[in-house]
């Protein structure tokens, strides 16, 4: 292998099913909004109520913000030569724009509540049951379009279900304030500002999730321990050196440094392509996978060596052996650091016994297995050969006398 390799990925599984159905929300979205902001015009124009107003602004704001959403998702996944990692952060710029939006709509009901002349609302029982269905749509859509933006992990969806959340509570507001203006109580003014309230909050945490992504911040931490976890599973890989990655749009962008325990090429090749598949099975849409690979400079060695007893007397067998010593010696005086003593967990087994107990000192993270058995041509050399393992034979009756065979003293 060289000194240095590097092996990338693209085009994350199932990803281009996704957008068709993303994009149906969209239309969904546009058609909630219409239906919202004409109940709402409606029962402004016949009450004249400043808190109804202030939600049908609302809801125009947010059929912009859901056409810009739409087209947003049209085009997060075209690449060009231009744009050759494709268009993914348009549905992060949108979620910025739509948080803008609803600090326009925010400050737009706050100047009105503070300063418009003061009007007497008509209130009538057709038009509370308006608002009630106005806060039922938005309800009842808010939480499909949430599922469906959690299924594709698509943040403007995601970010669009929580604006319909917030309207849920400030139809609500609105409900409580015409119920209020129907026993003379005057909550028209105080309900615009509580649902200014409402819309800031949302509007801060939509812009703030929408420019970590813009500004590529790291995957949360969670799902970065997740990749580090997979990695670290391969048999090959000797070291997790580094690992970052990053969000755009719905997908996410993973680089990793490892130190591998095999210097071939092709196998190094192997190796990084089943790091990247275990990396896009452990965590949903990962578009790209680059995988920087590098041999490992070894300071230490693990032995792995059947034993007979756990005395130390070394088997005639590998499979057979009751148990295995593992040692971990240090190359530059050949020290043994750790010496550990493991009972053969498939000596009872009938069939495969020799592969399964290769399969586990792999797990072991062994480098290096001294055996009296000839074990070429069976099953268990394929295993340690990928694994980038190497096996040895030795003719010693102990322990301490197959280490001193190779230059090492045992501690």
């Amino acid at each position: 292998m060289s000194e240095r390799a590097s092996v990338g990925a693209a085009a994350a599984p199932a990803a281009p099913t996704q957008p068709t159905n993303v994009e149906r929300w969209g239309w969904y979205s546009i058609g909630i909004n219409v239906a919202l902001a004409l109940i709402n015009w409606v029962v402004a124009l016949a009450s004249g109520s400043l808190a109804v107003r202030a939600e049908m602004v609302h809801n125009i704001v947010d059929l912009l913000t859901a056409i810009g959403v739409l087209v947003g998702l049209k085009l997060a996944t075209r690449k060009s030569k231009a744009f050759p990692y494709g268009l993914y952060k348009v549905e992060n710029v949108v979620s910025v724009v739509l948080g803008g939006m609803t600090f326009l709509t925010a400050y737009e009901i706050a100047r009105d509540a503070l300063f418009a002349d003061a009007v007497r609302a008509t209130v009538d029982p057709w038009m509370l049951a308006g608002v009630v269905v106005a806060t039922a749509i938005p309800l009842v859509f808010s939480h499909f379009e949430l599922r469906a933006g959690q299924a594709a992990n698509s943040p403007a969806l995601i970010a669009d279900a929580r604006e319909y959340r917030t309207h849920v509570f400030t139809t609500g507001v609105v409900l409580a304030a015409l119920v209020g203006q129907w026993f003379d109580v005057a909550l028209d003014r105080v309900a615009a500002l509580v649902i200014v309230v409402a819309i800031g909050k949302t509007g801060w945490e939509l812009l703030a999730d929408g420019m970590r992504v813009l500004l590529d911040a790291s995957l949360d931490a969670e799902t970065m321990h997740k990749i580090r976890q997979t990695i670290a599973a391969e048999p090959t890989v000797a070291e997790v050196l580094q690992v970052t990655g990053r969000n755009a749009g719905r997908f996410r962008f993973v680089e990793a440094e490892v130190a591998l325990r095999v210097r071939e090429l092709e196998k190094a090749e192997a190796a990084t392509q089943r790091i990247e598949a275990q990396v896009r099975q452990a965590c949903p849409y990962v578009d790209r996978v680059l995988i920087h690979a590098e041999p490992v400079q070894r300071t230490h060695r693990r032995y792995a060596l059947p034993l007979a007893d756990p005395n130390g007397a070394l088997s005639e067998h590998f499979g057979e052996a009751p148990y295995f010593a593992l040692l971990q010696v240090r190359l530059a005086d050949g020290a043994v650091e750790e010496q550990r003593i493991l009972a053969n967990p498939f000596l009872e087994e009938d069939k495969a016994k020799g592969i399964q107990v290769a399969e586990w000192l792999v797990e072991q993270k062994a480098d290096t297995v001294l055996l009296k058995e000839d074990l070429r041509g069976k099953g268990p050399v394929y295993v340690f050969g990928d694994a980038g393992i190497e096996l040895e034979r030795t003719d010693a009756g102990i322990l301490t006398e197959a280490i001193a065979e190779r230059g090492e003293r045992a501690r």
